[in-house]
């Protein structure tokens, strides 16, 4: 049996490696906040958040198919939660009936294998009632499958034909088994039998030609005996032992890719939850294939902030289809690194079957997504810290790949800005000649005019918008940049007078 809930025709791979990106996406898109929040407490809906997230797909497909399925989920989330715990306590009383010191000896193992396979047999008759109660609420192919496949191969014969055979391998008559003798009198080729139903009645005893068999007893003194008797017993159920224990492993394994698969739902429940709690909205975002420009949000707002801030965030509205890049200036504490986060964050959560946090979310799926974020001078001085942006480039250059996607969050500023941004600029032509997309959030002018002055019209130009007073907004609005990075309002804010401000000190130009 499979469960075929994160893919249509194959099982999600727990052991499959992350991405190289990884851990700068975590880092740089505040993910842990968001996975904290999905598994609630629960190690194990972490480390499947984890898995799914950081190894989304660019099979639209793929999404979509996972996207009806989390529909349904968010439709009837105490059957999908029931669903996850019946396979969680399945899998518990597995291991709590497990005795490793025993567990290669024939006679264990058959005993332990009829234990197991009567309780996952009672899990499985709840499971299938499950399904058969619920199956009509949801609209799934993926769920549709699933409860149509319970229902089909858990029947009533099935559970029937289990039962009897159990109750045969419980050997509560004692164990027929047959072989041949070799040199030297020696057993071989030992067989379980299995026992007649029909016994004879007291007529064919009287007028039977006698037994068909010798009896030997063993006196209840003769330990050697015994343990030979014991011996010869092991022998002939060893294979079916060893058979009855394969069938366990593979409910044990059904339960537990179940289990591991519905995990990522519950996790989008809880994070559904968390959401909603804060009052913030998300939808389901339209995915494009791999390879083309669409890139439209509206109230899009950064996961991470929106589930750790005391308030609701704002979200922001930008059209970037048919654009290669998107250029981001304005001023500092502005919103400009959360609504990159939050561009980046969406795309991960689209591109594994999530909702996204946004009001409308439509983009073409990427062949994967990098981060170049600036980061603390290194400790160590081991290298410089413009050094150490340009060693982190190269990395990613190495391993991006065509329609792939990169975020660049005040890349290359670490040394003066005619040289920063003349690298930063050539860094995103290749980027773009090898059809990368790119999001640059910025301080640096002359990196961001040139982008203006080529004027291709593959360029989105954002700012962060800023009222006459100084208030951030915190809103992204879709003009060039200018031409200053209002020193002022680092002048006020450090010395809180505007008495000292001159001409010269009011337009600092970047």
């Amino acid at each position: 049996m499979k469960a075929f809930l994160m893919y249509p025709d194959r099982d999600f791979d727990m052991e499959q490696p992350l991405p190289s990106a990884a851990e700068a996406l975590t880092q740089d898109l505040g993910l842990p906040i968001v996975l904290a929040a999905m598994a609630g407490g629960d190690a194990f809906l972490k480390e499947v958040a984890t898995k799914a997230i950081l190894g989304s797909t660019d099979d639209v497909d793929t999404i979509r198919y996972r996207q009806a399925i989390l529909r349904d989920g968010l439709a009837n989330p105490k059957v999908v939660r029931a669903l996850y715990n019946l396979a969680g306590d399945a899998i518990q009383r597995e291991k709590k009936g497990f005795w490793g010191g025993l567990s290669r000896h024939p006679g264990y193992m058959l005993h332990r294998s009829v234990e197991v396979l009567e309780m996952f047999t009672e899990m499985l008759r709840k499971l299938r009632g499950v399904a058969e109660r619920s199956t009509g609420d949801f609209e799934s192919v993926g769920f549709k499958r699933f409860f149509t496949m319970l229902i089909t191969e858990l029947s009533d014969e099935y559970f029937g034909e289990i039962g009897d055979h159990l109750r045969r391998l419980r050997f509560r008559g004692g164990v027929l088994e047959s072989a041949t003798l070799g040199r030297g009198l020696r057993g071989l080729e030992y067989c379980l039998r299995k026992p007649k139903d029909d016994q004879p009645g007291w007529f064919d005893w009287i007028l039977g030609r006698g037994p068909a068999s010798f009896t030997y007893r063993v006196h209840e003194r003769n330990e050697a005996g015994a343990r030979a008797l014991s011996e010869l017993r092991d022998r002939g159920i060893n294979l079916v032992a060893n058979a009855l224990a394969r069938s366990t492993d593979h409910i044990l394994s059904f339960f537990t890719l179940m289990r591991t698969e519905l995990a990522f739902y519950v996790g989008c429940l809880n994070l559904a939850d968390a959401l909603a709690a804060k009052g913030q909205p998300f939808c389901f975002p339209a995915p494009f294939p791999v390879g083309g420009r669409e890139l439209s949000v509206e109230g899009l707002y950064d996961t991470a902030l929106a589930l750790s801030a005391d308030r609701k965030v704002i979200g922001n509205t930008a059209n970037a289809d048919g654009k290669d890049i998107v250029v981001i200036t304005g001023a500092n504490q502005g919103g400009k690194s959360t609504f990159l986060r939050s561009l980046g964050l969406a795309q991960l959560m689209m591109q594994c079957g999530m909702f996204v946090s946004a009001s409308r979310y439509a983009a073409a799926a990427s062949s994967g997504l990098f981060s170049h974020f600036k980061r603390e001078e290194d400790a160590t001085m081991t290298s410089g810290k413009f050094d150490e942006e340009l060693d982190r480039m190269s990395r990613i250059a190495d391993r991006i790949r065509p329609e792939g996607t990169i975020l660049f969050n005040e890349s290359f500023a670490a040394t003066n800005e005619r040289e920063g941004s003349e690298i930063a600029r050539q860094i995103v032509h290749a980027l773009v000649e090898s059809r990368i997309r790119v999001a640059f959030v910025t301080h640096m002018y002359d990196f961001a005019h040139g982008f203006e002055e080529e004027n291709r019209g593959n360029v989105l130009f954002l700012r962060a918008e800023r009222s006459e007073s100084g208030e951030r907004t915190f809103r992204m609005i879709e003009v060039l940049p200018l031409d200053t990075s209002y020193g002022e309002d680092l002048f006020r804010k450090t010395f809180g007078s505007e008495e000292l401000l001159t001409d010269d000190t009011k337009q600092v130009s970047i």
